[in-house]
């Protein structure tokens, strides 16, 4: 969060430079737990299909704070506020939707469509969680103080105060929240309990933003599952997954299914085929591939979080149910049309 001086400066320079025609202006706010990091190493977590080198000349054109251009090397602080000059591009529709699960003077719960980034990204803009809070409550309502991947439907906690935020951003890199979700996979496990600890690494040969199982360079990575529900599909088996877990890795939960050999249904990144991924990035996945995938998204809903309140310290718990999509393919619901198949660029 940024206090009064830091939204009206942002807010003034908007209006004093504002983005020539064919150009967006992406705001950022400098999240409590990036403290110190260096401006490419920032962007680079938000902005991770875009290739390094790239990001730099992007930085050294095109980002500026209280209308001074930074460099990459520049260290950030919590609550600084700047804007990255891009040229823009049609950008793909988005979920509009925001529920609120929970709200005080300390904290926004909500649940989190499927399709929906938290933050701007190299793709996203305007249609993001943090652009829509921002629209719709103003600009110092609250602030995220996690992640969810786009495709991942559920719980995102937000703070509404610079000491919420900074308390958030302590927990969730301490591991003082419990975090369970829901996931849909393919295959019937044979126990009813099973338990993946396998160490993850980022970065494989084919896609740079994903990750991998290393036992060499990867990190400790361990999830718990509980199988909650086995049904038959069209002649397939899937199993309604509690997953649980213990580290907070990128993709933990959607590499440790796929190394079990019970990978996400809809899962286009550590799913049925390697090159699924890079295909739909460039709107060129054929309809074949999309019958195998059966959904549009990856199957995996954050249900439950819990944690001490910023305010009280006493502990919270905040739950969303199953999203629609879930109970359609596990009542067995006719499933959504593929999405056409597009030629050109990247999407």
């Amino acid at each position: 969060m940024r206090g009064d001086e830091d939204a009206s400066a942002e807010v003034s320079a908007s209006e004093k430079d504002p983005a020539p025609e064919g150009f967006v202006d992406i705001p950022f706010v400098v999240e409590p737990n990036y403290a110190g990091w260096r401006l490419e190493d920032y962007l680079g977590q938000k902005l991770r299909r875009m290739p390094r080198e790239r990001l730099a000349g992007i930085i050294l054109r095109g980002v500026r704070c209280d209308e001074q251009r930074l460099k990459p090397s520049t260290p950030v602080y919590p609550g600084m506020a700047f804007r990255l000059r891009r040229p823009g591009t049609e950008e793909p529709e988005t979920p509009t939707a925001l529920p609120v699960v929970f709200q005080d003077d300390w904290l926004l719960v909500l649940d989190k469509p499927a399709g929906l980034p938290i933050h701007p990204t190299a793709r996203y803009h305007k249609g993001t969680l943090v652009s829509i809070l921002r629209e719709r409550f103003g600009e110092r309502f609250a602030e995220p103080a996690h992640r969810l991947d786009r495709e991942t439907s559920g719980l995102v906690v937000c703070g509404r105060t610079t000491e919420s935020c900074r308390m958030l951003g302590r927990l969730f890199v301490s591991r003082d929240v419990h975090k369970e979700y829901l996931a849909v996979c393919e295959g019937h496990p044979s126990e009813d309990s099973f338990v993946v600890d396998a160490p993850i690494a980022e970065g494989t040969e084919l896609i740079r933003i994903a990750v991998r199982i290393d036992p060499v360079e990867g990190k400790p990575s361990r999830t718990r599952f509980q199988v909650l529900q086995r049904f038959t599909r069209d002649g397939a088996p899937f199993a309604l997954l509690r997953c649980f877990p213990e580290t907070g890795r990128q993709h933990q939960i959607r590499i440790h299914l796929h190394v079990a050999g019970f990978p996400l249904v809809g899962d286009k990144m550590y799913g049925p085929d390697p090159g699924y991924f890079d295909r739909f990035s460039k709107h060129s996945l054929e309809p074949e591939a999309w019958t195998r995938l059966r959904l549009p998204r990856h199957a995996l809903h954050a249900a439950r979080i819990v944690f001490p309140h910023p305010g009280t310290g006493v502990e919270v718990a905040f739950e969303a149910p199953l999203p629609s999509d879930f109970t359609d393919f596990i009542a067995g619901a006719s499933l959504p049309p593929a999405p056409p198949v597009k030629s050109g660029g990247e999407v």
